[in-house]
C-alpha cells in the first residue's frame, strides 16, 4: 500500500475521531432524554469515514466510543458502540458500490437503510438495560421503541445527509480527491 493513502487515511481517522468526540461534548443542539440522546451532526463523523475506507470507519467509531464512555452514562456510551454494526456494513457496501454516492435516489435508499441497522442496534442495547431493570423508570416497551428506534432513524438520517453535503464539498477539493470514494 502507497504510504502517502496510509498517511492520508490515518490523519483522516484521527480528525474524524476528534470530531466525532468533540460534536457531543460541545454542541449546543444535543437533547438527552436517557436513555435516548439526540445531538446533531454526532454521527457526521462515522459516515465520513464510511466514505473514505471500512478500517477508517471501525476506527472512527471505536474512538467515538470511547469519547461517548468516558463522558456520558454506560447506556448511551454502548448506543455508541453499537454503531460498530452499521459502520462496518455501511463502510462496505460503499467499498463494493461506491456508485451509491453518485445517485440520490439511491443515496436515499442507503441512508434508510443504515438508519434501521443503526436504530435496531440502539434498540436491543437499551432492551438489554430494561429488560434486566437497569431502566425502571421507563414503563412500556413502546416507549423504547419509539424513543430510540424512530428517534434513531430520523437523528441518523439527518446525519446522513449533513455528512453527504460535507462529503460532495470535500470531494470538490483536489487535496481530497484520492481519499473519499468516487
Amino acid at each position: 500500500m502507497d504510504k502517502r493513502w496510509t498517511t492520508l487515511r490515518l490523519t483522516a481517522a484521527a480528525l474524524l475521531i476528534a470530531i466525532g468526540i468533540l460534536i457531543p461534548l460541545v454542541s449546543p443542539l444535543k437533547i438527552v432524554l436517557e436513555p435516548a440522546s439526540y445531538t446533531l451532526a454526532s454521527h457526521v463523523a462515522i459516515f465520513l469515514a464510511m466514505m473514505i475506507d471500512p478500517a477508517v470507519a471501525i476506527a472512527v467509531t471505536v474512538g467515538t466510543f470511547i469519547g461517548f464512555f468516558l463522558n456520558f452514562p454506560l447506556v448511551i456510551a454502548l448506543r455508541a458502540a453499537s454503531h460498530i454494526v452499521f459502520a462496518v456494513v455501511g463502510s462496505y457496501f460503499l467499498k463494493y458500490r461506491p456508485s451509491v454516492l453518485k445517485s440520490l435516489a439511491q443515496i436515499h435508499v442507503f441512508s434508510f437503510v443504515i438508519a434501521l441497522i443503526h436504530a435496531v442496534c440502539e434498540v436491543a442495547v437499551v432492551f438489554g438495560f430494561y429488560f434486566t431493570g437497569g431502566m425502571a423508570g421507563y414503563t412500556s416497551v413502546q416507549t423504547v421503541v419509539l424513543m430510540i428506534g424512530l428517534g434513531s432513524v430520523v437523528h441518523s438520517m439527518v446525519d446522513f445527509e449533513i455528512a453527504y453535503i460535507v462529503y460532495k464539498a470535500l470531494h470538490r477539493q483536489k487535496g481530497f480527491s484520492g481519499l473519499l470514494r468516487r
